[in-house]
């Protein structure tokens, strides 16, 4: 649906600031489905992620450090995040053998499972390919490659 139906508004004062509105309208558009879908597991966005990130650099241990420069939400606050996951076994915390100061962190079995389960409830092929077909999304991801410069 065109953005001027789905805000009930036409005014924009150019196609850049009608881009931006509707890059911000979308943004919390997708938002919302994956809430939905995480919400039955009991976990965030932000957990979602940073269980995504700890799975990747598996078996290595991240740091809070490692987790703040991947997360996709740089305003999102990693320490108190992981605290949760450590409260829900979804991840664990260990002293870096190295440097006694730091703390590792690694994804637990717990937390590979809930992984597993949300990959097929997480596709974003299933909430983009009813309405743009695979050559527009690589487009559209071009595109919004090229507008952070």
């Amino acid at each position: 649906m065109e953005i001027e139906k789905e805000i009930f508004s036409n005014k924009f004062e150019n196609n850049h600031q009608k881009a931006i509105v509707n890059l911000i309208y979308t943004y919390g558009w997708i938002t919302n489905l994956l809430k939905l879908r995480l919400n039955k597991h009991k976990i965030t966005l932000q957990q979602h992620n940073i269980l995504r990130i700890l799975r990747g650099q598996s078996p290595k241990p991240a740091t809070i450090n490692l987790l703040k420069e991947r997360m996709l939400d740089k305003m999102s606050d990693a320490s108190r995040i992981v605290e949760r996951l450590v409260q829900k076994d979804l991840v664990q915390r260990c002293v870096n053998d190295k440097d006694r100061r730091a703390v590792d962190i690694v994804i637990s079995q717990k937390g590979l499972d809930i992984l597993q389960k949300l990959d097929n409830e997480m596709s974003s092929r299933d909430i983009l390919q009813e309405n743009i077909s695979d050559e527009e999304a690589s487009i559209l991801s071009g595109l919004l490659d090229k507008m952070r410069g």
